[in-house]
This record gives C-alpha cells, sequence and structure tokens, in this order.
C-alpha cells in the first residue's frame, strides 16, 4: 500500500491495521480542534494522544498496516534488535498487560541451529524463577514467526546506561554487580551456565533491580543431551569484550566460573566506561583474554576503592581455579557494598516510551509489588484511629533489613492508610507496635447482654428437666 499523503488516508490505514478501535478513535478526534489535514500531522497528533506509538505511527506513515500482532499480542514499540532475534514490547489482546516478545524471524527459523538454540532458551529461563532473571511465560509461533513472551522490564540495560551517562560510582556499580550474582547464583543451583554475561545483558529496572537478560547461549550443564555446541561445531560462543579464556578455547566446556570472568568485565566496564581489551577485533581481543592483563583499573577509576579493585582482579584472573567458585562467594565479597542505599536511576537515565506504551498496565511481579509498596499514598479514614506508636528491637531477624527492604516496612503502613497521622519511618532493625484503642461501650449494653444471658440459662435448664424421664 503507498504511502499516504493526506490525514484521510492514514486514518484508512489505521483503521485497517486494527491498532485501535473506532468508538476510541472517533471520541479522539473528536477533541481535535483543528484536526490536520496532512498525514505526518495527523500521526503526530496519534501519537501525542496516545492512540499509537511512534513505532506504529512509523509503519503507518510507509502505509504499512500489517503485522502489528503477533499471535495473542498487539506490537507497541521495538524494544531491541539481535543477531538471533527482535525484542518488541507487546500488549496482550484481552488481559491488556504489557511483556516483552522476543522473535525469530521466519529466515533464522529455517535454520536448525538457530531454532534449536531458541528453544533450548525457552526451557533455559522457564527453569528459573528469581527477581535478579527475567521470566518466561510462554513460547509459541505464528504465521511462522516463532516467540518467546516475557517478562518486561521498564528500564534500561548498562551497557547503554554508561555509554550514555559514563561511569558509574563505585557503590552503585558494586550494588549492581552483586544483584547479578545473586540472580547468577540461582541459575547456577539450577544446572544453568549462561555463556554469555556483558553489561548489555543486564537490566535496571526504575526501582533499581537489576535483571539479568538473554540465555540464548545458555547450557545445562548437568544435561548430557543439551550439546547443540558441539552438535553445531561452535567453538566459541560469546561476546568478545567479555569472553573468559577457557571460554574462547571451549565453549561447550565453560561453566559458571566463565560467568564470572565475564561479571568481573562487566564490573570493569561499569567503573571506567570501557571493556578491558577495548583495541583490535574479535580476534585481537579474544588473544588478549587469553595472555594479557587489562589497563590497571587504579588508573582508569582511581576513586574505587582498593578492596572493589582486588575484587575486579580476582574475577579476571586467567585461571579459572583462581576466581570465585560460585556467585554466592562472590555475592559475599561485594556484601560490604551492599549495606550503603543507592537510589534507583534517575529519570533521565531511562528510556522514555510513547504515551500509547506507558498507558498500558505492566504485568504484576514481585518487583512491581515492592515499587507499589514503597510509594507514599493518602491515608485512608480508618476507625479506629491509631494513637500510638512504639518502636522495639527485632529479635525475628537475624541481621538488619538491606535500605530497600527497610523502606518498604517503614511505608507499608503509610500506603495502608492505617495511620493517622503517617509514621515516621521505623530503624531497619526494629519492629512498630501498634497501639489500637478500644472503644468504649455504653453501660446499657453491658445490662442487656447479663439479661440475655441469665435468660438463655433459665431457659437451658428448664428444658433439660423437661426432657429428662420420670424414675
Amino acid at each position: 500500500m503507498p504511502a499516504p499523503a493526506t490525514a484521510d488516508d492514514l486514518l484508512d490505514v489505521l483503521r485497517k491495521s486494527g491498532v485501535t478501535d473506532e468508538p476510541k478513535l472517533a471520541a479522539f478526534l473528536k477533541t481535535l480542534p483543528n484536526p490536520p489535514t496532512d498525514a505526518a500531522g495527523m500521526t503526530a497528533a496519534l501519537v501525542a494522544g496516545g492512540l499509537v506509538t511512534r513505532f506504529q505511527a512509523d509503519h503507518l506513515k510507509a502505509g504499512k498496516w500489517k503485522r502489528f500482532f503477533i499471535g495473542k499480542y498487539k506490537v507497541l514499540e521495538r524494544l531491541g534488535v539481535g543477531g538471533m532475534a527482535q525484542v518488541f514490547l507487546c500488549e496482550h489482546r484481552v488481559m491488556r498487560r504489557r511483556v516483552a516478545v522476543k522473535v525469530l524471524p521466519a529466515a533464522r527459523a529455517a535454520e536448525p541451529q538457530a531454532l534449536e538454540r531458541f528453544y533450548r532458551e525457552a526451557r533455559a529461563v522457564a527453569a528459573v524463577d528469581h527477581p535478579n532473571l527475567v521470566r518466561a511465560f510462554d513460547i509459541d509461533q505464528d504465521e511462522g514467526l516463532h516467540f518467546l513472551v516475557m517478562e518486561y522490564v521498564d528500564g534500561t540495560n548498562l551497557h547503554d546506561l554508561v555509554a550514555k551517562f559514563g561511569p558509574l560510582a563505585p557503590v552503585r556499580a558494586a550494588g549492581y554487580v552483586r544483584q547479578a550474582a545473586v540472580g547468577l547464583q540461582h541459575a547456577h543451583e539450577m544446572g544453568l551456565v549462561h555463556r554469555d554475561i556483558k553489561p548489555g545483558n543486564l537490566l535496571v529496572d526504575r526501582s533499581g533491580t537489576v535483571k539479568i537478560l538473554d540465555l540464548g547461549l545458555a547450557r545445562f550443564f548437568r544435561d548430557t543431551g543439551d550439546q547443540l555446541t558441539k552438535k553445531y561445531d561452535e567453538s566459541v560462543l560469546g561476546t568478545a569484550d567479555f569472553l573468559a579464556p577457557e571460554q574462547a578455547i571451549d565453549s561447550s566446556a565453560a561453566d559458571i566460573r566463565a560467568d564470572l570472568y565475564a561479571l568481573g568485565g562487566t564490573l570493569y566496564f561499569l567503573l571506567t566506561g570501557r571493556p578491558p581489551f577495548p583495541e583490535g577485533n574479535a580476534a585481537q581481543k579474544l588473544m588478549a583474554h587469553q595472555l594479557r592483563e587489562p589497563t590497571p583499573l587504579e588508573a582508569l577509576a582511581p576513586h574505587a576503592p582498593a578492596e572493589l579493585v582486588a575484587v575486579v582482579k580476582k574475577l579476571m584472573r586467567k585461571g579459572a581455579h583462581e576466581r570465585y567458585q560460585t556467585p554466592a562467594e562472590l555475592a559475599a565479597a561485594l556484601a560490604p557494598w551492599s549495606d550503603i542505599a543507592v537510589p534507583p536511576p534517575a529519570e533521565n537515565e531511562l528510556p522514555q516510551l510513547s504515551p500509547a506504551s506507558t498507558s498500558v498496565p505492566a504485568l504484576a511481579s514481585s518487583d512491581a509489588l515492592r515499587r507499589f509498596a514503597a510509594t507514599d499514598r493518602p491515608a485512608r479514614p480508618t476507625p479506629p484511629a491509631i494513637t500510638a506508636t512504639t518502636v522495639q528491637p527485632n529479635p525475628l531477624l537475624g541481621a538488619p533489613l538491606t535500605p530497600q527492604a527497610a523502606a518498604v516496612v517503614a511505608k507499608t503502613e503509610v500506603w495502608t492508610g492505617l495511620t493517622d497521622p503517617p509514621l515516621a519511618p521505623a530503624p531497619p532493625d526494629s519492629l512498630v507496635t501498634l497501639t489500637v484503642p478500644v472503644p468504649p461501650r455504653r453501660w446499657w449494653v453491658w445490662v442487656l447482654g447479663g439479661v440475655l444471658i441469665v435468660a438463655l440459662s433459665a431457659g437451658m435448664a428448664a428444658l433439660s428437666v423437661l426432657l429428662v424421664p420420670p424414675r
């Protein structure tokens, strides 16, 4: 279909696409005092009014009205493009919830290697369930398109964050990597090796929670039948900037310690704004990981604490046996920095979506519930009002809560509206005891209650006499 030239032509394309329904479109057009007559002006109005997204508008302006739906999902935005697939922000047609849909193009689906790896990724993501790992909900196909439905993370990846705003503060970088280590530990316990840890595969959402993305190269190390790498003679898998020396030699033999090496390279990148070996092509970078040491972190990030520099050096040692042996060990090494509160990403650090994308409720998750609980909400009048609070040491906690958890605990009673006035935030290692006054009862209530009890007792005694047979 040719590109529309007038507003009416554009509206015809929009109606054909099924992106929005006719009543909603008609109501919107009535709100325009001076409707644009050209296609570009009408497109801008539709985007600003929240009827279409920028991604949808670009296709509509080109006269494209097909493929706005993938199975049960309406395509809202394109989130990313990779060598294997594209990822879209989508809305469920009925439930109207946002998800990320990873699509394997039809051309790649014709390749057995790509198709097998795509379905193995689905199995890998389905095997894990952790706040620091992106979850999967479904896998399906529609008109030759194979697609994986995943949790949508409303945030940005760490590569883009550093590329746009520069290196992170040491506390922030350590906190993000520690969260990734916690997620990797869960994957490790489920029998998975990621094999492509890098800043671009670590997402941070609006609350500051880090989630590991993209298990497309993951391998079940306990499954002897899971040998795609050897089956298709793929000796090197991963990203050259962060690839462990042993993984470059034989990707099928890489274990969790290769992921830890890559996480060390990621922490190096977060602190310096550059990968460990930025110069050269892929082959030269792989050789550098084998033979050279990166530029000392102290020279590129002099503000980094010596203890954190030591963690990075241990993560990036050439011999796997010289590194931390599990992600749990790394998380413990980074624990001193986890007690320092790190604010969530600033609004300007996060991508800005179209109004039509942000007006759709996101799929509820534990992270979304935590963000809801941590949001101040107006108190509801609830009689009887709570008039006093006392703070006592919490005997149930073996260690103080993290700042994030303490903030949720301190604000929980605020948004439930049980306090009047709202409580002040409580110390993170304390329990809040609420004292509720007992409303006074009127004297005649007590008298009436006593009379009823006496009458009931007399009635029961008389009934028992009547029912007992004479001797």
